[in-house]
């Protein structure tokens, strides 16, 4: 398997049916391929959930899609043990998160309680259902979608939940020409009948193995240090990233290096990344009158080059 020919094929495949958007589509590549949990943000309408069932069908894996609201209950996620009278016994019926790809719609309609019971899913990649450990699939994504935090209805997620997500991106609205291809051409719904798995589960796993096996040089890790130690000095924001977040930045900057075709990390691959994998885990400091995003870029700027 030629690992730059499936990258491409993955892209542009993702790009047929998500149109003007292709930075966004590679950091979610970047991010299935770093094997994290993808948060999409954005206002309704924008494509949000269509990208997310692209990504699950183009990757070849078995999705399954909850629309989370205010009372959904963490059992109508994990499932329920049935009493059978025929077997004189419970029986587990298995929930929507027993998938490789849990499309969590609007995640942030939920109740705290039921977030909480996805969170062990995400990061223990298990279940605790009446008392019992259950593993779920390998592999197991999250890709979530959320609303901003000003409509009617939603609950922040906490950040012991932010911090789960690798990425968070946002789509925005399209431009003129992209909105047009919109305007003129099919149904968006329709084309994902039409979308074919680019990968097998072992090429999946074989590109997940050449993300890890990419190379940090020691000068690129000092950067990196940098980087992290900048966002603790209380200059630019209110708490610094955990050392659990610095090796998401070094794996989501090892995925962007192998889809630009290199065998190593260049400072370019940790700047191309660092707002989507580290901004929504991050307070910006006063009223600097800047969102995280923001905020990211300028302590960049400040931050020398190695």
């Amino acid at each position: 398997m030629h690992a730059q020919q499936k990258i491409k094929s993955l892209l542009d495949q993702l790009n047929t049916v998500i149109v003007g958007k292709e930075s966004q589509v590679q950091d979610c590549v970047a991010c299935l391929l770093a094997g994290g949990h993808l948060l999409i943000e954005d206002v309704p309408g924008v494509g949000k959930t269509t990208l997310a069932h692209a990504l699950a069908t183009t990757f070849g894996l078995r999705f399954s899609r909850v629309q989370f609201t205010a009372d959904l209950m963490p059992s109508d996620l994990t499932g329920v043990s049935v009493y059978e009278r025929g077997k004189e016994s419970f029986i587990f019926h298995q929930g929507p998160v027993f998938t490789q790809v849990l499309l969590a719609d609007e995640i942030n309609r939920a109740s705290p309680k039921t977030q909480s019971a996805l969170l062990e899913a995400m990061e223990e990649r298990q279940v605790s259902v009446e008392g019992e450990t259950r593993s779920l699939p390998h592999p197991f994504f999250v890709i979530a979608t959320q609303n901003p935090h000003d409509q009617l209805g939603t609950f922040a997620l906490p950040e012991s939940q932010l911090d789960r997500f690798l990425m968070r991106i946002s789509l925005g609205y399209p431009d003129r020409h992209a909105e047009r291809m919109l305007l003129a051409g099919s149904d968006r719904r329709d084309m994902l009948d039409h979308l074919l798995p680019q990968l097998s589960l072992a090429e999946l796993e074989q590109l997940q193995k050449l993300v890890l096996a990419v190379h940090a040089s020691d000068a690129l890790l000092n950067y990196v240090q940098d980087l992290i130690t900048a966002t603790r000095s209380g200059r630019w924001f209110l708490q610094g990233l955990s050392p659990r977040a610095g090796i998401a930045l070094m794996r989501a900057a090892k995925a962007q290096a192998l889809i630009s075709g290199r065998d190593y990390v260049a400072p370019d691959d940790v700047q191309a990344i660092l707002p989507q994998t580290v901004a929504h885990r991050l307070i910006p400091v006063g009223d600097a009158g800047r969102g995280a995003v923001e905020q990211v870029r300028a302590m960049v700027e400040a931050i020398p080059l190695p």
